[in-house]
């Protein structure tokens, strides 16, 4: 029987924003990694992988998490407007409030094939999407590949990266400007104790 070796992360808040929201006023974390975000964890963990393209390592993923809580967040447009005060041109940045479900304590379980592999991922911290979403190694698992599956160990939203009749859109890839697909994969509760 395959084995993986599972690196459990954790943190207190995660945002993971949808492809679709781009500018909205309201907007709740997506609750599952676009083949995207694992690809940019990969390279982030194993940086010897940066000119390769495609998910090496990641084999399997698992994302559950507490509750979502709704926080507001003051951002700036991308434009300047200027105005014009005599001879002088003055410029500013009007401001917004918008709001975020953020996923509060999530849990992120990555499963590797290669041991040495899940100990270089157990050295570092990831994010899940902004860099201020930090989520530290916690725990780090041998496993028969079927224990996997495992509702009590292993719960949570994985997003399988194939296109079936099961599959929808998640995103562009950000190199290729292809389309991503996959289908959503819930084992046991996602929403943690």
């Amino acid at each position: 029987m395959e084995k993986y070796y599972v690196v459990k992360y954790t943190g207190q808040f995660g945002f993971i924003k949808p492809w679709t929201a781009v500018r909205d006023s309201e907007t709740f974390s997506q609750q599952f990694l676009t083949p995207s975000i694992v690809e940019g964890m990969e390279k982030k963990l194993f940086p010897e992988l940066l000119k390769e393209s495609g998910i090496k390592k990641i084999k399997r993923h698992r994302l559950s998490y507490a509750q979502i809580n709704q926080q507001q967040e003051v951002i700036q447009t991308r434009g300047w407007n200027s105005t014009r005060k005599g001879k002088q041109i003055l410029f500013d940045r009007p401001t917004a409030v918008l709001i975020r479900g953020i996923l509060i304590e999530p849990i992120l379980h990555l499963a590797f094939e290669n041991k040495e592999d899940a100990e270089i991922a157990f050295q570092q911290h990831i994010c899940l999407s902004r860099n201020e979403d930090v989520l530290m190694p916690v725990d780090m698992l041998e496993i028969q590949q079927d224990e996997f599956e495992d509702e009590e160990k292993f719960n949570g939203y994985e997003l399988i990266f194939e296109n079936n009749e099961n599959a929808f859109q998640v995103g562009y890839d950000r190199l290729t400007n292809e389309p991503m697909f996959g289908w959503l994969k819930i084992v046991g509760n996602p929403i943690n104790n």
